[in-house]
């Protein structure tokens, strides 16, 4: 099982989007995936048509009173399963901080999938806390979308930063730009720039209404846009991920 997380400090850069579009990409591939929404908004489970079926269940999962694997939910496509998230997800810090060994508690939870699922994709919510220090250690790779803006670059460098501080595996680390606006002279400057630094992959996801347009079709895009730019860009990405992570 290779597990990657979509995560950036920054809320607002396509983490959902590319977590649910690659999710299906690697389902149609043939691999068995499951995509773990560990925000509590539970974007990606809304697009994914899944629900939390026992109340406060992402906390009862933190707290190894629910299997992982029994929180598993199909989803409408072949292949492809989700864990859904609830609200009580915004607890994870304060309990991850009671446990011992609270860093390392999500790859021991996600080991109960190995059996079962391929591909693993966490849905991460922003921010650097517990949480996330669980999820860098727990990855095998780190995913993250960056809008090729300054503060969105900056919050690429502080991540970086972080893990170095922390003697974190900053190898984990693969960028690719998102919300990439052609009319924008500034996007296409800071994308050459970056382009030097081969953590970032080379495709990239454009800003277009397709992509907003999953929350009207609760679906990828791949179901209700195949031939569009932004799936073709999917697809793109996909590849590049592919060949490197798995």
């Amino acid at each position: 099982m290779v597990s990657l997380a979509i995560y950036n400090l920054k809320g607002g850069v396509g983490k959902t989007a590319a977590a649910v579009n690659l999710a299906l990409l690697s389902a149609r591939d043939g691999y068995r995936t499951i995509v773990w929404d560990l925000d509590p908004q539970g974007s990606s489970s809304f697009y994914l048509n899944v629900a939390a079926s026992v109340k406060n269940e992402s906390k009862k999962l933190f707290l190894n009173e629910l299997d992982l694997a029994d929180a598993v939910q199909p989803s409408p496509y072949e292949n492809l399963a989700a864990i859904p998230a609830d609200l009580s997800a915004r607890q994870a810090d304060l309990l991850f901080g009671e446990a011992k060994q609270s860093k390392k508690k999500i790859a021991s939870l996600i080991s109960s999938l190995k059996k079962n699922c391929d591909v693993l994709i966490l849905d991460c919510p922003p921010g650097i806390s517990l949480l996330h220090d669980n999820i860098f250690y727990a990855a095998d790779w780190i995913l993250m979308p960056n809008i090729p803006t300054t503060l969105s670059i900056r919050s690429h460098e502080t991540v970086e930063t972080y893990f170095k501080e922390n003697d974190l595996d900053l190898d984990k680390i693969k960028c690719f730009f998102s919300m990439v606006d052609h009319r924008k002279n500034l996007h296409h400057e800071i994308m050459q720039e970056f382009y030097r630094d081969k953590t970032f992959f080379k495709s990239y996801i454009p800003y277009l209404s397709d992509v907003e347009k999953m929350g009207v079709h609760e679906a990828p895009l791949e179901t209700f846009a195949h031939s569009s730019y932004a799936a073709q860009c999917y697809r793109d990405l996909w590849k590049e991920i592919r060949k490197t992570c798995l």
